[in-house]
């Protein structure tokens, strides 16, 4: 059957999340002049911070931990990195990056093309992520892409993260969406890859960080316009 249906991740496929989160983190961080204080770089301030958040979202899509470990962690963690063990500090950094990075919203390169060329095509498109709830249709609605999608899926929406099979299984039921005519897009290997593989749906691997996996049979882009190559 002919795809009519096209599932979005939605962070660092469409919305440029490590972008927009760069340009927080450094806007708090010059707020409360830390280098001045601590004598911490920037720079390395965001790639430890970077690698420990990578860590985490890890380990809460593979079930080991909760959101509420993550926000409590992942400052305070890459502070301590550097000698500095303040909670009320990360706890300021936590509370206002959730708020703040809705002041960036940067788009992927080609995004908004590639919506649009879909959207002529008459596919309708849907968004599956494992972001949270709070913020998911914000990101949406303040890049100015929610117009595109008939449905937003976020993880808390029901529970689980991608994954598991469950989110999609009430993704496609919510768009009302047969498996055979639906495809999803997205930059994780493990969470959009495989997940949509074990539940059986089409995938277009975003290879945005040029990780090469090779896989037969997989399609593969590397830019959001390549999505034309295939659909």
């Amino acid at each position: 059957m002919k795809i009519q249906h096209i599932f979005f991740d939605l962070d660092n496929t469409l919305w440029d999340h490590r972008k927009n989160a760069y340009l927080t983190i450094k806007d708090l961080f010059e707020k409360q002049e830390i280098t001045l204080h601590y004598t911490i770089d920037f720079e390395e301030f965001h790639a430890v911070y970077h690698d420990i958040n990578e860590s985490l979202w890890e380990k809460i899509r593979d079930g080991i931990i909760g959101k509420e470990y993550l926000r409590k962690h992942r400052f305070y963690d890459t502070f301590k990195h550097f000698g500095v063990d303040d909670e009320e500090l990360s706890q300021y950094f936590e509370e206002h990056f959730l708020d703040k990075i809705l002041n960036h919203n940067e788009l992927v390169e080609g995004a908004q093309d590639i919506l649009d060329y879909l959207k002529s095509k008459h596919y309708t498109l849907h968004v599956i992520s494992n972001g949270f709830q709070e913020v998911t249709e914000r990101k949406c609605i303040l890049s100015g892409i929610d117009k595109y999608f008939k449905t937003i899926t976020s993880a808390d929406s029901i529970g689980v993260r991608k994954p598991n099979p469950k989110i999609f299984e009430y993704s496609l039921g919510l768009a009302e969406a047969g498996k055979e005519e639906s495809i999803l897009i997205g930059d994780d290997w493990i969470a959009d890859v495989v997940g949509s593989q074990n539940y059986g749906i089409d995938v277009i691997f975003f290879d945005v960080y040029k990780e090469n996996k090779q896989e037969e049979g997989l399609k593969a882009i590397t830019h959001l316009l390549q999505i034309k190559d295939y659909l």
